[in-house]
């Protein structure tokens, strides 16, 4: 396994092996999300274009088998910025760790706390973020696609140090279904101080 930390004209390579595993990844539960790569070629440039923008790439061999996003919170969607504001805090202070998509084969090996670790550490040396941020998407439990064997990984999240920012919550909307219409999903924020 090889672990890359991308930066900057470094990241462009890797972006159409990153919108392949996004689609491959949050297909399954709990993002049900059906991608097109014409969207995520635009996502990613959008994202590619911020100098500050991070990648962590897992490998093996020649074949990308995970990955891990952050960069500035203001680069991203208004909704993803608004609940910061509305309670007082900076967005500009704020790193927003977008994906971690990662091969269900590969998981349970450290990676994820490697991606964690990886993004921490870039928003730390770019010394003017005080908070660490993410959203997922909210479900509900009972919902029948859920699989049997779902684990949620809050508890993993909260190891990392981060906590569930109760009341910060945002929508954001994309496809389930090829022939369907984009459906707004609610999304929860998790923090953590730098």
């Amino acid at each position: 396994m090889e672990f890359l930390k991308l930066k900057g004209s470094e990241m462009a390579p890797v972006l159409p092996a990153l919108a392949e595993l996004r689609i491959r990844v949050f297909r399954d539960w709990p993002y049900l999300y059906d991608g097109s790569l014409e969207y995520e070629a635009q996502y990613l440039r959008k994202f590619s274009s911020d100098p500050h923008a991070f990648i962590a790439i897992a490998k093996d061999g020649e074949n990308i088998v995970g990955a891990s996003t952050a960069s500035p919170l203001l680069g991203h969607a208004d909704a993803f910025a608004a609940p910061f504001s509305e309670r007082g805090f900076d967005p500009a202070r704020v790193f927003y760790f977008g994906e971690s998509v990662l091969l269900p084969q590969y998981r349970g090996r450290g990676l994820g706390h490697k991606f964690f670790e990886a993004r921490e550490e870039h928003a730390r040396n770019l010394g003017r973020f005080d908070i660490a941020a993410f959203c997922g998407v909210v479900r509900d439990q009972s919902d029948p696609r859920k699989p049997a064997d779902y684990a949620p990984l809050d508890p993993f999240w909260k190891k990392r140090g981060f906590e569930k920012a109760e009341g910060f919550t945002t929508s954001f909307s994309w496809k389930e279904e090829l022939e369907g219409d984009e459906i707004a999903h609610p999304m929860q924020f998790w923090i953590k101080k730098l």
